[in-house]
């Protein structure tokens, strides 16, 4: 039977059906979309969740030049069977603002007023038009010119505009120059004025809009003259629009003829790093990325196992920017939002809809620009409120590689951190010496004000940071699950290999409690030896057992 190809990297709707990728179902919601009151529509989601292909289906499906593909890119689908009013009912007008030169003020200028111009030539030859994109011009000159042209060339016929990353180049010049970032969006900015010009079109020949992004962050400053868009990020009716459900993954691996056994071992580890996503505090369900189930499936199909490598390396350096966007937060409020997110407590909070850090950047705008760009997600609510934490393992890898990153500037000097050593001593050993010796260089080095505001959580979190980095184990925390449970548990993912599992309990006792050592260590082995006993822990192979002390900056272990 022929197996249909996986859509990686595909974000072209029309290729996907002509090629025969296999394509998830999202058209009922262009149907849910037009059925809205609003025509001006802003919808945003993480980097890497299907935004572009779903403007792409947009595209198609509203296009009067693709009335004659209708049957042919829409038989199979939901709209496909019902069909609305509106169907290649429009000219389309499309923008995509990634990958703009951002090294400076004017390559960023140039590089928007590029993708204006680009845009507006494609429009123009593919309907015919007689019109001369001056590329002198201001980019906001260029879609006025255009819009006063459609009216008086086409005064029966209405444009449709989308606009995919919005707001990608403002995130990057955020990450690393405010300034900048004030300049272009200021009260006297070119893409502030471009707005307010795509505002004036709606009055004539633009009918509907479309605009996708990652962060509300430029809503307020580029957008003041363009206060018309309704934004549905946090609508429970769109929460599962864009990645995908569990049902849509489990019934993409039937298609992809996976069989039982392979779907039982995979959707567990699939759901640990992939899983995790909510937009909305009403929504339905958790959604996975898109993007990252595409992926590992990609590689799993190839090799017929699970991918060494769960994360591509494109998401990865995407996610990288964790460090920018923290940074720009005052240190004390910086790492109090890392320690509550990766000791598993959360954040309970209002999410901001719209702000403006070209007046100020607050620690609740920060969270929530964490939420936006999927570093944070819905995981319950608080008496109304959104309780944030991190998504998944991947994105807990994240933060932990930067929790050690802040703690080697805490310390001002190189910390070498040898994780293949330490993963080699545990799973051929069972010895977890190098990595109490790492952990304890951290301890060592930090300064006595720093010691204040130590408790067993933050050692703990030392530990669970540097345990994250060792890839050949399954790490299971306390942290993570929220009951009682072992501080640390690292099971060997490879089964078939006879490597040792560690589990370690955790006690901390500041300078002057130096005395009750002894107490503390039988307190802990007490707890590890009760925990040894659950069923769940009687069944891991290979497991040494130890208790972990730390007084101050001293460590103390025990093997029990």
């Amino acid at each position: 039977m022929f197996m249909r190809k996986l859509p990686y990297g595909i974000s072209d709707y029309e290729r996907l059906v002509e090629n025969d990728y296999y394509y998830i179902d999202k058209t009922k919601y262009i149907e849910e979309l037009e059925n809205l009151p609003e025509p001006y529509i802003m919808f945003l989601r993480p980097r890497k969740f299907g935004k572009t292909l779903f403007t792409s289906t947009l595209e198609n499906y509203y296009d009067l030049k693709k009335a004659d593909k209708f049957d042919k890119l829409y038989k199979n689908t939901y709209i496909g069977k019902n069909p609305t009013k509106l169907k290649n009912k429009y000219y389309i007008l499309k923008f995509n603002f990634s990958g703009i030169d951002t090294s400076n003020e004017e390559t960023t200028m140039k590089g928007f007023k590029g993708k204006i111009a680009s845009s507006v030539k494609t429009f123009v030859e593919k309907y015919g038009m007689n019109f001369f994109v001056n590329t002198e011009d201001e980019a906001e000159g260029i879609l006025d010119n255009l819009i006063k042209a459609f009216g008086i060339q086409k005064p029966n016929e209405k444009i449709y505009v989308i606009i995919d990353e919005y707001d990608h180049f403002a995130n990057e010049l955020l990450g690393f120059n405010t300034n900048q970032f004030k300049n272009l969006v200021s009260k006297n900015g070119k893409i502030r004025k471009w707005y307010e010009i795509l505002k004036e079109g709606t009055e004539s020949v633009i009918d509907r809009i479309f605009i996708t992004g990652v962060a509300p962050i430029t809503l307020d400053s580029l957008t003041s003259g363009f206060n018309i868009g309704s934004d549905k990020t946090q609508n429970a009716k769109f929460n599962e629009m864009m990645g995908f459900t569990k049902d849509e993954l489990i019934t993409m691996m039937q298609e992809l003829e996976l069989s039982k056994q392979e779907q039982e071992e995979i959707l567990p580890i699939m759901k640990e790093n992939c899983d995790g996503y909510k937009f909305a505090l009403d929504g339905r369900e958790k959604i996975y990325n898109s993007n990252m189930c595409l992926y590992f499936l990609n590689n799993y199909i190839e090799q017929r196992k699970i991918p060494n490598q769960l994360i591509d390396v494109n998401i990865a350096s995407d996610y990288s920017k964790l460090g920018r966007m923290l940074d720009l937060c005052r240190g004390e409020e910086r790492e109090k939002i890392i320690e509550k997110t990766v000791s598993g407590e959360g954040i309970v909070g209002e999410i901001t809809a719209k702000f403006n850090p070209a007046i100020e950047f607050t620690e609740k705008d920060l969270v929530s620009m964490l939420f936006y760009l999927g570093y944070l997600t819905i995981e319950d609510e608080v008496v109304g409120y959104p309780k944030l934490n991190i998504p998944n393992k991947v994105m807990k890898e994240i933060y932990s590689d930067y929790f050690l990153q802040v703690l080697r500037q805490n310390v001002g000097w190189v910390i070498e951190e040898n994780y293949s050593e330490i993963a080699t001593e545990i799973a051929l050993e069972g010895k977890i010496d190098k990595l109490v010796k790492l952990a304890h260089r951290y301890l060592e080095n930090l300064s006595n004000r720093d010691y204040v505001k130590f408790d067993e959580k933050y050692v703990k979190l030392i530990f669970y940071c540097i345990a994250m980095n060792l890839k050949v184990f399954r790490l299971k925390s306390e942290m993570e699950v929220q009951r009682k449970y072992p501080d640390i548990l690292l099971i060997p993912k490879d089964k078939s290999k006879d490597y040792k599992a560690v589990m370690i309990e955790f006690k901390y006792l500041k300078k002057d409690e130096a005395n009750l050592l002894q107490e503390k260590q039988k307190e802990a082995k007490k707890q590890i030896e009760e925990y040894a006993e659950f069923e769940e822990i009687k069944e891991i192979p290979n497991l040494n057992k130890y208790t972990v002390i730390a007084v101050n900056d001293k460590i103390y272990v025990e093997k029990i």
